[in-house]
């Protein structure tokens, strides 16, 4: 309909002498269902152009546009110059139509041919996933799926780092209670933990080593295999190695729980076998973009507009997060993805310009990389947050918030928010099963309708899929209509500015309209027709319900 209305608009302005060039015509859904269902501001736009007021501007158009009165049952002036357009109650009944042929296809695009890949999670394999990495988990899972509505092939991507100094704390962190359980005699020490909490660790524990029971279980692994041997020498990789091994695999099990698979992982340390950091460093150089100062290499970034040069490679030879990031983003690049999405949490708003600065540095365009940043998530339990924390033994983990609040709830929390807002998840209001809770009241509404449906069939109503639709004339029928018309343009919109919340947003909104319709119309005591009718329009509710939720990655029951 908006792409209708703007090529008639447009060729309306044709015959008042022209739009500029680059001018396109923006619809907004009326708030108020006395103005109409879509209106433009047009008009105001133009004003300086056709040197007019914007209310004669609109006045003119309304008596030019050419407007299909199947479509378009009026064309109204409003305020200062505002064009109001009321859908035709024909064009309403072929929308459902169009609806119900479409099946689970509607609001979806056919594949295009084009490519993305949407790098998400990237935690490094240190420890087992915590809430903080669930928000990242399921919104780079959901823009993907969003991607693939709108026609894109997507890579899932998951980037872990197994070459820097946390790899090698963690390493260290298994070796010394590897070492505290083969060997009684080995020396204690205490240390304080997160909130002043005094633990009890091996003599040889790293000062900030990582402390969580994941750490023994992993060491106990390594005895109870290899025994004692593992002692013989100082080489860490072997802890190392044993505990990525064993992270990554749980890891990906709680991913799985989430709905979660990934397509591929990417190797940090391919970046260093490849010589792909040093030559950037090199190159970096030649461009008199990196210098040596104080013992570390710096990168000019002030070149790029930054008020201070940044630290590529640390005094102590290490490069910082930085450079191999560049070296991976050149690597997707590369690759020949048409959109590469990148799902960052806020530590990274003041970084990722570094390393998009790098990537042009190198030659390459970076109009393609879009980063998407997410808020944290605090949990709340009685109005008192939870506290949280990776390396120390007091955090809560993905798998303990998933064991509480069940996989469909912890998905639709992380995602009702705005990725720019920061998430309170109410673990009370998360558990509540009624429809203060927003998961299970969406839920709710598609069960209710699959009981609509039983009902019927278990009374044997013979449901007619040609039922006259025009006979949908009640308000609540129209608005539960046009509320599921916004579909498509929902999904695209979501999809393109990568904030799933509008779909979970919009959901609700389809069920509150759902609901309104089922108080107001009865189904089953109708005449034949306007009850098949009702049916096809309760399908079509449930239809869009389904395919949301499924977009979300949230289940539909037909049972509750």
């Amino acid at each position: 309909m908006r792409d209708y209305l703007s090529s008639q608009i447009i060729a309306a302005l044709e015959s008042m002498g022209g739009a500029p060039d680059a001018f396109e015509v923006d619809f907004q859904q009326t708030n108020n269902p006395d103005h109409g269902d879509l209106a433009t501001n047009a008009a105001l736009q133009l004003a300086r152009h056709f040197k007019k007021s914007p209310r004669a501007i609109a006045d003119e158009l309304a008596a030019k546009i050419d407007l299909d009165p199947s479509r378009i049952s009026a064309v109204e002036v409003a305020g200062p110059g505002f064009l109001n357009f009321r859908f035709a109650a024909a064009h309403l009944s072929t929308a459902l139509r169009g609806m119900l042929d479409a099946g689970p296809s509607f609001g979806r695009v056919d594949p295009t041919g084009k490519t993305a890949i949407v790098e998400f999670v990237s935690a490094n394999p240190t420890g087992p996933l915590t809430v903080g990495h669930g928000r990242n988990a399921v919104l780079g899972d959901t823009i993907a799926t969003l991607l693939e509505s709108q026609g894109f092939t997507v890579t899932r991507e998951y980037y872990f780092n197994d070459a820097g100094r946390q790899m090698r704390v963690l390493g260290e962190s298994v070796r010394a209670q590897y070492q505290a359980l083969v060997d009684p005699s080995h020396g204690r020490k205490t240390i304080e933990a997160a909130g002043g909490e005094r633990l009890d660790v091996p003599e040889s524990f790293p000062e900030d080593g990582y402390q969580g029971d994941y750490i023994l279980e992993i060491a106990d692994a390594l005895k109870e295999r290899s025994g004692d041997a593992l002692l013989a020498g100082d080489d860490v990789d072997v802890f190392k190695n044993a505990a990525q091994e064993r992270i990554l695999e749980d890891i990906a099990f709680t991913l799985e729980r989430m709905g979660i698979r990934m397509d591929s992982f990417f190797n940090e340390r391919s970046v260093y076998e490849s010589n792909a950091v040093w030559d950037i460093v090199e190159e970096l150089r030649r461009k008199d973009l990196a210098y040596d100062k104080d013992g570390a290499v710096w990168f000019r970034t002030t070149a790029f507009g930054k008020d201070q040069d940044t630290v590529l490679v640390k005094s102590s030879g290490e490069p910082t997060y930085r450079l191999p990031d560049i070296a991976y983003h050149i690597d997707k690049l590369s690759r020949g993805f048409d959109r590469i999405v990148d799902v960052f949490g806020a530590d990274h708003i003041a970084t990722f310009p570094d390393v998009l600065s790098g990537v042009q540095a190198m030659g390459h365009s970076t109009d393609g990389i879009q980063v998407v940043i997410y808020q944290f998530v605090t949990l709340v339990r009685g109005g008192e947050p939870v506290k949280m924390s990776t390396r120390k033994a007091t955090y809560v983990t993905l798998d303990d918030l998933m064991d509480e609040v069940g996989e469909d709830v912890t998905r639709f929390f992380f995602l009702m928010r705005s990725p720019n807002t920061h998430l309170e998840f109410d673990l009370d209001l998360a558990k509540e099963a009624s429809e203060k809770n927003p998961v299970f009241y969406l839920q709710y509404a598609h069960a209710r309708i699959a009981s609509i449906l039983r009902k019927a069939e278990e009374v044997g109503f013979s449901l007619s899929d040609d039922a006259p639709l025009e006979l949908l004339v009640h308000d609540a029928e129209e608005n539960l209509i046009k509320e599921m018309m916004r579909y498509p343009a929902v999904l695209a919109r979501a999809a393109e500015s990568f904030e799933p919340h509008r779909l979970a947003n919009y959901l609700r909104e389809v069920a509150v309209a759902f609901t309104q319709f089922y108080g107001n119309c009865r189904i089953i005591g109708e005449s034949p027709e306007l009850a098949s009718a009702r049916m096809l329009l309760a399908r079509a509710a449930q239809g869009v319900l389904a395919g949301g939720l499924g977009l979300l990655g949230i289940s539909a029951p037909d049972k509750m």
